[in-house]
């Protein structure tokens, strides 16, 4: 499986001639995984590996990121935790996709191979409960019921979800569902297979609902229904969200321009952030060449835990999946530390920031926070 190995920079801790530190890093880097979030996703693990490395490293041994493109494929993010695990590395990090951190993770448990899940977010990210698995984004449960709450302040209590097959997805609607029915609200799939743009506009007035909630791939076929919405008169009236916060990234803006504006979705952001926020902030846009995702900071946010972790327990991997309780870091969003939180089957950081934004529709470049928690 082709692969790349971020070589560790020039530092006091490469010229001791040391044996490096290897982390292997799951991320999507070519379709049909969401490219854009692999690529902020690297850049933010990349990042903290160089600013380990411009210091004592770990111990004096340098960090290595040995990346594998998951292209959004759990088979083949499967096999690269068995590649990875053989390579040596000590600990697991990165992915993006929901279903595909699912499957390494239950390859990293099975392998007795630390991983720390920077950014997939169903509740359930391994069967059963496990030692070897941390992950710093909230669980789906915890997000998607504060956008329900979102919807309901707003005074939406019908509503329709387009939506495509998929176990994230699927949960995304039960949990629609089960908060907001006892509620008064309502929940109406439509499915997108091989349904017009069109198509989900007429079903959407006979639903007579007053939200769309886009529960598929961007951009196909999320724009064009976006698209068909927003020029469909009469349908004026009806908010579309995109809960799993593809209006976060530039390719929302470029392919949707205003039209993309006034979609709220849920980011893993503070209201503000602090001096290492900003200045990690600072670092990531001139890399990136673009405003940073949150999911660029969960990248950076990964290894500044598994920095800590090995600096103090060590490189053993049965060391390292011990620490995850123990571990407290501070990140670009807060104080990181794992707990066991109920229904969540791996270890969390329960205290991970939570919004609800979108594009400003006056100046779609700017982010507008509509409720946090």
């Amino acid at each position: 499986m082709a692969g790349v190995i971020t070589p560790p920079p020039s530092s006091a801790a490469e010229r001791t001639g040391r044996p490096s530190v290897r982390i292997g890093a799951l991320a999507p880097l070519s379709r049909p995984g969401w490219v854009e979030a692999g690529r902020h996703l690297l850049a933010g693990l990349e990042l903290a590996v160089r600013e380990v490395n411009g210091g004592d490293g770990i111990a004096g041994r340098p960090v290595e990121l040995v990346v594998r493109d998951s292209a959004a494929d759990p088979a083949r993010a499967a096999a690269a935790v068995d590649e990875l695990a053989g390579l040596g590395v000590t600990a697991l990090a990165g992915e993006y996709h929901s279903v595909v951190a699912r499957a390494a993770a239950a390859r990293a448990d099975a392998l007795g191979l630390p991983y720390l899940c920077s950014s997939a977010v169903l509740d359930a990210l391994t069967d059963e409960p496990t030692e070897w698995v941390a992950r710093l984004c909230p669980p789906q449960s915890r997000g998607w019921r504060l956008y329900a709450d979102f919807l309901l302040d707003a005074g939406h209590r019908r509503i329709a979800v387009a939506t495509q097959p998929s176990l994230y997805w699927a949960s995304g609607v039960r949990l629609l569902r089960e908060h907001l029915a006892p509620r008064g609200g309502t929940v109406t799939e439509l499915d997108l297979g091989g349904a017009a743009p069109t198509a989900v506009c007429d079903d959407l007035l006979a639903q007579r609902a007053t939200a769309l909630l886009l529960l598929a791939g961007h951009p196909e076929p999320v724009v064009p229904v976006v698209r068909s919405v927003r020029r469909d008169r009469r349908l004026d009236g009806v908010l579309i969200g995109a809960p799993a916060g593809q209006p976060e990234f530039g390719g929302w803006a470029s392919a949707l321009g205003a039209e993309g504006a006034g979609v709220p979705f849920l980011r893993y952001l503070p209201e503000r952030l602090g001096p290492l926020g900003a200045r990690v902030e600072t670092a990531l846009r001139k890399r990136l060449g673009e405003a940073p995702s949150f999911v660029a900071f969960e990248g950076y946010d990964t290894i500044t835990v598994l920095a800590e972790v090995l600096r103090s327990h060590g490189t053993d991997r049965a060391r390292v999946a011990a620490a995850w309780p123990r571990v407290e870091a501070e990140g670009t969003r807060g104080r990181i530390g794992f707990s066991r939180v109920p229904g969540v089957s791996v270890w969390q950081w329960a205290g991970a920031p939570l919004q609800v934004a979108d594009r400003d529709p006056a100046e779609p470049g700017r982010f507008r926070v509509l409720r946090a928690g």
